[in-house]
């Protein structure tokens, strides 16, 4: 089969089912490049920093690295704009459902709601801004780790002159997170906190 015959979901048959799941299933193991490829695509996206997008989403990784950030933490780094480009108005919620089936839900939420914290920053300099969005999420369990990687890694991460590892680096912990099982609960640890930075882990990668 090469294609089914049906034009309404409704007449589909048990083979044409099946035969498209796997399809998907094939489709779902190439997720990582796909998303690799549109990281690269942010050099396309927003300009006026000292760096690109890309160079942004690097050094962030990069800073949570170099904390002895585990995967879920790095990954989650790297990815957290990716929806500069196609949902610039969401791109928190853009990147956090693409993040959601495979890691931590500490570091999806994290991802989810940064756009909020950001603000901290730079909303007092713009008109109809709220400098201090990020209260409505205060009492949140994740609120001082959201706190921790805005002040670490995103609002910190646009200095040309940070020694910031390329993207063939990352390239082995994408692949390797979404690879994992979509939703397994031994991954998602819901409610469970895992410390952004680990100074032994840190000084292990530093030496």
């Amino acid at each position: 089969m090469d294609r089914v015959d049906f034009t309404q979901m409704k007449d589909g048959t048990k083979d044409e089912y099946e035969f498209l799941n796997a399809l998907e299933i094939d489709h779902t193991r190439h997720t990582a490049d796909r998303l690799l490829k549109a990281l690269v695509e942010l050099d396309e996206s927003l300009s006026g920093y000292q760096i690109t997008r890309l160079g942004h989403s690097l050094q962030s990784a990069t800073r949570a690295w170099n904390d002895g950030a585990d995967i879920d933490w790095v990954v989650a780094a790297l990815l957290h704009d990716i929806g500069d480009i196609y949902a610039p108005y969401n791109h928190d919620e853009y990147a956090a459902t693409i993040l959601k089936p495979f890691v931590r839900e500490q570091c999806t939420w994290v991802v989810q709601t940064h756009g909020d914290f950001q603000m901290v920053y730079y909303g007092q300099h713009l008109d109809g801004f709220d400098q201090n969005k990020r209260d409505r999420h205060r009492g949140h369990p994740y609120f001082d780790d959201n706190e921790t990687f805005c002040e670490r890694w995103d609002q910190a991460s646009f200095d040309p002159d940070y020694v910031t590892k390329p993207i063939e680096f990352f390239a082995p912990m994408v692949r390797e997170v979404f690879d994992r099982q979509a939703y397994d609960p031994d991954v998602i640890r819901s409610g469970a906190r895992v410390p952004l930075t680990d100074p032994a882990v840190a000084a292990a990668r530093a030496g």
